[in-house]
């Protein structure tokens, strides 16, 4: 069975910079082949919703059409 990154946001994407430090993390496990997934809650969920960061969400679409699984 072939490992997965789990990776955990639960912050507001407008007070930490944990978004777009995830955003970099999955981007560089992608690029090593590495199946990755996003876990969002709470606040978490914030950036992945349209319109309210959207340099976040379009930056978790291109990941995801790279592979990123997305659970909300």
């Amino acid at each position: 069975m072939e490992r997965e990154i789990v990776m955990f946001l639960s912050t507001t994407p407008y007070s930490f910079e944990n978004t777009h430090t995830l955003v970099r993390l999955a981007d560089a496990a992608l690029r090593k082949g590495r199946k990755v997934r996003l876990v969002a809650s709470g606040d978490g969920v914030f950036s992945v919703v349209k319109g309210q960061v959207p340099q976040a969400l379009s930056a978790l679409e291109d990941l995801v059409t790279r592979g990123l699984k997305v659970d909300i």
